[in-house]
């Protein structure tokens, strides 16, 4: 059988928060970064790996591009296409956008990557309280449209930015967020191709609050693993991962808020479930390295249990046979580098290269 997944290509979303900022000074305490969440997590039972640690101590620094110059080169190395960066915008105001735009301003080799607006309204969710909001979301009208488009625009025309027949790709998080939604999206269109291009290439999340796409612009939509499965595809799975649960809740002394499920029957079932896609809209599937993240919510965490380099591998060699027969233009891992959620594939001191590894030779079959 001819397993080539030469067709599509492998992107990983990636965060930007490894550098300090001064809204996280303010909110969170002087020199937070993702780091400090990482480092101070506990082991919630007996084995619970936890704090996780990257290898040879490597809490990189994004403010120094040196690490994301290293990073782009080991994600080629190891056969990721591209990444997809996620971008902070607030009605103008912008967070996190430092190592993001001296990726953009650097003059060398990159790896093609994409942006995702991650439209969300920060809240004190890592301390619980989701109604405390540090930043709200504005979205506007025309006038608030064009100066996000502007600055997409400086991403835009970098050579290195992944387009779609001239169109650029631009993946946004929630679009049922945002009022007037299609009509932001057809100013966008517009205006995209009023500056030379064809259009906008504009991928919408299905993920854990949005269950299919909304969108009359959209080109297609993506499927945020796992949250997507366990939260919209799961009745015919709910016994085995009320099992799991079962087998591993005893552990968590008592804690009620723990949800814990099992990696290999979530990922079983990403990949038995036969997707029609929706709306007329290309699929791009999802896959997901591992997920614990203890270290952002502590005892209620979402934990995927039996994460191992090479179940990853053998199921991502899967999703990428049928993403490539499917004719997907893209399949997007979560993620590079979500220490704070577990959900990485850098190297750390548990596994070394082994998630990396497994990555490569997925692409190499």
């Amino acid at each position: 059988m001819n397993t080539s997944c030469e067709g599509t290509k492998v992107l990983a979303f990636y965060l930007p928060q490894y550098h300090t900022f001064p809204e996280n000074d303010e909110w969170w305490g002087k020199g937070f970064t993702e780091w400090t969440n990482v480092k101070k997590a506990k082991p919630l039972y007996p084995g619970h790996y936890q704090p996780e640690v990257p290898l040879d101590g490597n809490y990189y620094d994004l403010s120094d591009f040196s690490n994301m110059k290293a990073q782009m080169e080991t994600a080629k190395k190891h056969g990721l296409d591209g990444f997809c960066y996620y971008h902070y915008w607030f009605g103008g105001r912008l967070l996190m956008e430092k190592p993001l735009e001296a990726m953009r301003d650097y003059n060398g080799e990159k790896l093609p990557y994409c942006l995702c607006w991650a439209n969300e309204p920060w809240t004190r969710a890592w301390d619980g309280n989701t109604k405390s909001v540090l930043m709200p979301q504005n979205y506007g009208g025309e006038e608030e449209w064009e100066k996000h488009f502007q600055y997409f625009l400086t991403f835009f025309r970098d050579p290195w930015y992944i387009r779609e027949d001239n169109a650029p790709v631009l993946v946004i998080y929630r679009c049922n967020n945002i009022p007037n939604c299609d009509e932001m999206a057809a100013y966008w269109e517009r205006r995209a191709r009023e500056e030379g291009f064809s259009g906008i290439y504009l991928i919408e999340e299905v993920n854990t609050f949005q269950t299919e796409p909304i969108l009359k612009a959209s080109k297609a939509y993506l499927e945020f693993e796992p949250v997507y499965t366990t939260n919209h595809r799961r009745n015919f799975f709910e016994k085995a991962f009320d099992k799991t649960r079962t087998t591993l809740f005893n552990l968590f002394t008592g804690n009620k808020c723990m949800h814990v499920y099992s990696y290999r029957t979530v990922w079983k079932n990403i990949l038995r479930r036969q997707e029609t896609p929706m709306a007329g809209k290309e699929r791009c599937p999802g896959a997901f390295v591992r997920w614990d993240n203890t270290p952002r919510r502590g005892k209620n965490a979402i934990f995927y249990a039996g994460a191992s380099p090479k179940d990853f591998g053998t199921f991502l060699t899967r999703q990428l046979f049928r993403a490539n027969e499917a004719g997907s233009r893209y399949l997007f891992i979560n993620a590079w580098n979500e220490w704070g959620e577990g959900a990485y594939m850098e190297p750390d001191t548990r596994f070394g290269w082994a998630f990396l590894n497994a990555l490569k030779r997925a692409k190499d079959i």
